[in-house]
């Protein structure tokens, strides 16, 4: 076994016993980077000189402080393209921002640092962040490990596939409407969005402000659990950033879910979905119950108005975030006769379709004599299915769901019809319309052996009780210990 297929917990306990160093364990993620990466594509920049330096540090750490070192001390990270990263070259996957290199750091990356994890690089994704199945990306799309003619999920495609073809022991990606949770699905790994405002948004490359947040991407749940407490916590940088304690996560996981109330949203189980999603979420609600937990069926009426409402709220906020994309302060700026035109010709050739497109509908939803007809009614709406969810948790701790409605498509599949594209995240935008936590995790094969993902959501800042019934689930099965079958080159 490479030391790349460690789990995080794994590989951080092996550390402390001397078993083998960071610098093994990095080089041995490297290795699997240029062994399978010209195929699977997940990175868009590859930190390895600079990510030894930080093994070789981490191993210097390890020796004084031994087992009070913190946990993720020496673990290869993955970030997505759109954390800024000091000195590190960081493109949100566009043109327009180019070969910029961050003057500062995110919070969140940061966090990593202090806690001497090594960066092994940034990963692709949807150009600013926007779209479901990595083809969005100004410079490549990113394959699925499990099957190469197929899409890793978006937008933080390229850390779910780094994860799942072994690229890095773990990632961090960021949600919006599902941005963690899909690809997560896609790939058969863990992805966790937690509540908004409980990891810090600063230096995150904004797409929509009031729905952003960073999450880890993991081979397991307790890797997410981990990850999760080293990252969240207040930040005085970041105004929406909650002043709640973190948990100890990790205590709780159980590995018992006997007592906890699952409710099973009727809205969720829509006519053309995979029907082999749907068996193999009625199969792990019966596993829940065989372990002792309730399951009883809800109902969250607004659920239909979701993807109409999080179209016109999250372009709204891209139009006005990406309004300081000109050319100006920094990226790419076109050569051109007047600054007019300068602004027009630097953003016509630096975004790509998809961000065109959203950009045009928030101008529109927010313009004079639309905005009382689409974005106020759209937050209305917001309103409403906020409330469902708060009915709906007073009945239930846990609410399940399918992650997606179908299992990874075709490459180029869904390219050239916007809209189905978009319902690819129908089940995970209400719960960030909403602001509450959620985390995918493998559940079973389809036909053609793509993962399926069950989505399981919590009420706000209670992600330790949806990791106790992840990790009850993960305990019970065997789907998260399924590799993808993708052989190193000769």
């Amino acid at each position: 076994m490479s030391l790349a297929e460690l789990t995080l917990h794994e590989a951080a306990a092996s550390l402390r016993q001397r078993e083998f160093t960071a610098v093994e364990l990095t080089e041995s993620v490297y290795r699997r980077i240029v062994e399978t990466d010209d195929r699977v594509r997940a990175y868009l920049t590859v930190a390895h000189d600079s990510a030894l330096e930080q093994a070789r540090r981490a191993d210097e750490r390890l020796k004084k402080e031994g087992a009070d070192a913190p946990a993720l001390l020496g673990i290869p990270i993955a970030l997505k393209d759109n954390f800024l990263t000091k000195g590190l070259r960081t493109t949100c996957a566009s043109r327009i921002l180019g070969d910029f290199l961050p003057p500062y750091e995110a919070t969140a990356a940061a966090k990593l640092r202090a806690a001497g994890a090594v960066i092994t690089g940034k990963t692709n994704l949807d150009e600013f962040a926007m779209g479901s199945s990595c083809e969005n990306s100004a410079f490549f799309p990113t394959r699925n490990p499990w099957n190469l003619e197929r899409i890793p999920g978006g937008s933080s495609g390229g850390s779910a596939a780094a994860v799942s073809s072994d690229q890095c022991i773990a990632a961090l990606g960021t949600d919006t409407g599902g941005s963690i949770r899909q690809p997560a699905a896609c790939c058969g790994v863990v992805g966790l969005k937690p509540t908004y405002g409980r990891v810090s948004r600063y230096g995150i490359i904004a797409f929509a402000s009031s729905m952003d947040q960073v999450g880890p991407i993991t081979k397991d749940v307790r890797d997410s659990a981990l990850l999760l407490e080293a990252i969240a916590g207040h930040d005085p940088a970041d105004s929406t950033s909650a002043q709640q304690p973190v948990p100890d996560y990790q205590a709780a996981l159980s590995g018992d879910s006997r007592g906890l109330r699952i409710g099973v949203p009727k809205e969720y189980f829509l006519p053309g979905m995979q029907a082999e999603i749907e068996q193999a979420l009625r199969a792990a609600l019966r596993q829940f119950e065989a372990d002792g937990a309730i399951v009883e069926d809800i109902s969250l009426p607004h659920t239909e108005y979701a993807v109409a409402v999080y179209y016109i709220v999250a372009t709204a906020e891209a139009s006005s975030n990406l309004a300081r994309y000109d050319g100006m302060r920094f990226g790419c700026r076109a050569g051109a006769r007047d600054l007019t035109e300068t602004y027009r010709i630097t953003r016509e050739l630096g975004f790509g379709a998809e961000v065109k497109r959203r950009i045009m509908l928030g101008t529109y939803v927010l313009s004079a004599g639309y905005y009382d007809a689409y974005y106020l009614k759209a937050q209305r709406v917001r309103t409403l299915i906020k409330r469902d969810f708060d009915e709906a948790f007073k009945r239930c701790d846990v609410i399940a769901t399918p992650t997606a409605p179908t299992t990874a498509f075709k490459l180029g599949e869904k390219t050239q019809d916007p809209l189905q594209m978009y319902l690819s995240d129908i089940f995970t935008i209400s719960i960030n319309l909403a602001g509450l936590p959620a985390l995918s995790l493998p559940c079973g094969f389809d036909g053609a052996g793509m993962p399926i993902g069950m989505q399981l959501i919590g009420r706000p800042f209670d992600e330790a009780t949806i990791l106790r019934a992840a990790h009850s689930y993960e305990q019970a099965t065997e789907w998260h210990k399924r590799k993808a079958k993708l052989e190193s080159k000769k």
